[in-house]
């Protein structure tokens, strides 16, 4: 920091600067006093600089950990015989990646640019088989976001409970970031920024499709006197949270985990219940989302040692408590992928996220389970990131397992199996004590899986077909059981909207196929934004005692494109004009249509006119680009029988 003052005559040349921190006490390093040319025991110091033109300047430096927040610099003049204090200012002081004594020290200047000074995001959602990216703007430079980043900390747990030891950690980014982690929900009548919701109505609040950044969320936050804002859900956690750390100076990022583990009872394994007809019971505590998106933060871990440094994972969703409040991590991300599970924080709870096996059990009406299958690749499927300087999706899986089916990913599997019930337990393990009596299906010898016929599009008649396969040389009668229900991406179920019964014969290495078709009429009134379907079969080999095979499909339904076209050069200060087209898929015609139009998060609302069946419509946006460089203009689709459709582009400003 550069410091210029204009001297009067007589005043001494050895200042002593007094710095006052948050809560300031030199034992809790928020309080230093230092002379000039002499660093302090702080680790502060001040160097006289160049005098000119009357001024004399000075560099003030702080120690490399120091602890950040707002900083008071008083500086302690003697003129004569008489001493006296004058207040200089108010400084912010942050975690420095460019710094290499700093514990978040990135070296890679185009990854800072990336995970710290980029404003704009990409998401990546959808499922294992269909991954969409959607825009997110962080904003972590927008007027008065650092002032309530700063005001977070101060309205923690952690804070009220001990201000000054609160604040004298606020050098250490895993406790930083593990504060915020427990702030962003606003599960712990902490006054935290989001409450979240999976399902019911949204009505009268906010539907967690309709944000498209951080900034609209953190300001509501701060109008309403900090009371959580409604609703969000996980990719809403998420990005409000990597804007808060990239505000602090921590370097962040997203990552989406596509088939992601809850395993609340803590087994290493997920169990998912079907009644005899194939449909899905809710009895289970654990689940699988179609994708669950956190936070992987940079910097080292001396609690750990130097080979867990690096990634770490910082989840805001509140899934379940951790040491007494909705947080999780950090996590290092070395250590999920060695299934060091015991280590701090919440190690174990991720590494289920990303390596749980999988097991699925039929409920008969007596009550008998009976598991039909068990899955080890299933969980933890294409964990994406943003690329480094373009919206391009990267893979980390590797980063976070060995790959699926390789003998050094069960042999981690085992270590953390053993970590948690003792060296003698084996993957046999993973039925909880009331299931261990149940009987497990056996080997059906047949094979089944559900091909689309078409690509699935909102607002169309949807076709699959069942795929059979005799795998023996035997002959097989087969009834199939089908059903198809609505969910969330939770894969919590919505409403049945389709039940089925059919049986089919199969000979000797026989394949056969059977057609399900799922018109519109059956489905769209029960869809949410997710926009998403389940189908099963339960596919019962008859005369073999209750032999069954389990197949299972989610479905995706691909919302019609809203396509953004932009001129070749976009220079800054000069008037541009978009077209933005959208359309009705619907056999139907839609009203009450809006389309919302975000640029650095100034947004515009369009009310639009009606759009018959199927029909597609456009308008032109004007608007003039004040700074160069890559902007994000996000497009939302809302109307009667629909809402939330996402449109993106990034949009590269030139000089003039």
């Amino acid at each position: 920091m550069r410091l210029t003052l204009k001297p009067h005559s007589g005043m001494e040349t050895n200042y002593p600067f007094f710095l006052a921190g948050p809560s300031p006490s030199e034992s809790h390093r928020t309080k230093a006093v230092f002379n000039l040319s002499e660093v302090g025991a702080s680790g502060w110091s001040a160097v006289q600089g160049p005098s000119e033109s009357g001024y004399m300047n000075f560099t003030i430096s702080s120690p490399a950990n120091a602890v950040i927040g707002r900083y008071n610099l008083i500086l302690q003049v003697t003129s004569g015989n008489k001493i006296f204090s004058r207040f200089l200012g108010q400084f912010v002081l942050l975690f420095n990646p460019w710094c290499p004594g700093d514990d978040v020290y990135l070296a890679n200047e185009n990854e800072r640019q990336e995970y710290v000074l980029n404003e704009n995001g990409i998401i990546f959602v959808g499922n294992a088989k269909y991954i969409e990216a959607r825009g997110w703007y962080y904003g972590q430079f927008q007027d008065h976001l650092l002032n309530i980043c700063l005001t977070m900390l101060d309205l923690s747990l952690y804070y009220r409970q001990d201000p000054a030891i609160d604040v004298s950690r606020r050098g250490d980014p895993k406790y930083v970031g593990r504060v915020i982690s427990s702030m962003i929900n606003g599960n712990d009548n902490d006054n935290g920024v989001l409450l979240g919701k999976w399902q019911g109505s949204f009505h009268s609040h906010e539907n967690p499709s309709r944000w498209d950044g951080s900034v609209v969320i953190l300001q509501k936050w701060r109008q309403d006197n900090y009371k959580p804002v409604q609703y969000g859900q996980c990719w809403v956690f998420a990005g409000v949270m990597c804007t808060v750390l990239r505000c602090l100076g921590i370097p962040t990022r997203l990552v989406s985990n596509f088939n992601s583990a809850h395993d609340v009872d803590r087994n290493l394994s997920i169990d998912k219940y079907y009644d005899s007809s194939g449909k899905s019971l809710n009895i289970s505590k654990d689940s699988t989302w179609d994708y669950h998106v956190w936070n992987e933060s940079w910097f080292i871990r001396p609690d750990l040692g130097t080979s867990y440094n690096g990634w770490q994972v910082l989840d805001a969703t509140p899934q379940e408590q951790s040491r007494g409040l909705f947080q999780c991590g950090p996590a290092s991300v070395t250590a999920i992928k060695e299934g060091e599970v015991d280590l701090d924080y919440d190690t174990l709870f991720v590494y289920t996220e990303v390596n749980a096996d999988c097991n699925r059990w039929i409920v008969y009406n007596d009550g008998t389970k009976r598991r039909v299958y068990c899955d080890t690749e299933i969980i933890g499927r294409f964990i994406s990131t943003k690329a480094v300087g373009s919206n391009s999706r990267v893979d980390v899986t590797c980063n976070y397992k060995y790959p699926e089916g390789s003998s050094e990913e069960r042999r981690v599997y085992k270590k953390a199996l053993a970590k948690i019930f003792g060296s003698n337990i084996t993957e046999g393990h993973t039925e909880s004590p009331d299931e261990r009596s149940s009987e497990t299906i056996r080997n059906p010898g047949i094979s089944g899986k559900f091909k689309l016929a078409e690509p699935p599009v909102f607002g169309k008649d949807i076709t699959l077909i069942l795929i059979l396969n005799n795998l023996s040389f035997d002959h097989k009668t087969v009834k199939v059981d089908m059903s198809a229900s609505t969910i969330l991406y939770t894969r919590r179920p919505v409403a049945e909207i389709l039940k089925a019964t059919t049986s089919v014969d199969l000979g000797s290495k026989q394949g056969k196929h059977i057609q399900l078709k799922i018109p519109y009429s059956y489905y769209g009134k029960y869809l949410t934004t997710d926009k998403r379907i389940q189908v099963t079969a339960l596919c019962e080999v008859m005369h073999m005692h209750g032999v069954k095979l389990l197949v299972e499909k989610t479905i995706i339904l691909e919302d019609t494109n809203i396509i953004i076209k932009i001129p070749r050069r976009v220079v800054v200060n000069k008037a541009v004009t978009l077209e933005i087209s959208y359309a009705n898929p619907l056999p139907e015609p839609v009203n009450r249509c809006v389309l919302l139009v975000t640029l650095m998060n100034q947004q515009v609302k369009i009310h639009l006119a009606q759009l018959a069946p199927r029909e597609r419509s456009k308008i032109y946006f004007e608007f003039t680009p004040r700074r160069t460089g890559p902007l994000q203009l996000q497009v939302d689709f809302s109307c009667d029988k629909f809402s939330h459709v996402k449109g993106f582009v990034t949009i590269a400003v030139a000089p003039a």
